[in-house]
């Protein structure tokens, strides 16, 4: 189909498409799971089980309290209400809240650990961090090294 300059004028362009003000968001349901890479330039929440890396470089991960991710994580911003084992990157900040459960080790900006949280494995507070979220490609590659170690 083709269309003409007015006609593709008059089409709407959605709220969310790049180069647009305002951020898209994605989510995977309580109904799926996921084996493999996860990768985005966009907010992700998951209900689901996930079996790989997540990486969403600049972007905020939220895991739902339903939730179970078995790999590591990388974002800009990490919300973590489920179940994960692996470690989390997060250059601003992680939120580990009440209902988590967590093994691994954690590498971020800012945290904070509700009362009532499980978790075990080793903490990095400060701002040395790399600059998450500009080239996904040096993410993975950066996250795939370490896992090899």
């Amino acid at each position: 189909m083709q269309f003409n300059k007015d006609q593709q004028a008059a089409m709407p362009t959605p709220a969310n498409a790049p180069g647009m003000p305002g951020r898209g968001s994605s989510y995977l349901g309580p109904g799926l799971r996921i084996r493999g890479e996860i990768s985005g330039n966009e907010d992700l929440k998951l209900d689901s089980s996930v079996e790989g890396l997540i990486s969403i470089g600049g972007f905020r991960l939220t895991v739902g309290s339903g939730a179970s991710v078995s790999g590591d994580i990388v974002a800009r911003e990490a919300l973590i209400s489920g179940q994960v084992n692996g470690d989390i990157r997060a250059v601003d900040r992680i939120e580990i809240m009440k209902s988590a459960s967590i093994e691994g080790d954690l590498t971020t900006g800012k945290i904070t650990i509700e009362e009532g949280a499980n978790f075990r494995g080793s903490v990095e507070v400060g701002t040395s961090n790399p600059q998450i979220g500009t080239d996904l490609d040096s993410l993975l590659k950066s996250a795939k090294k370490t896992d090899k170690k």
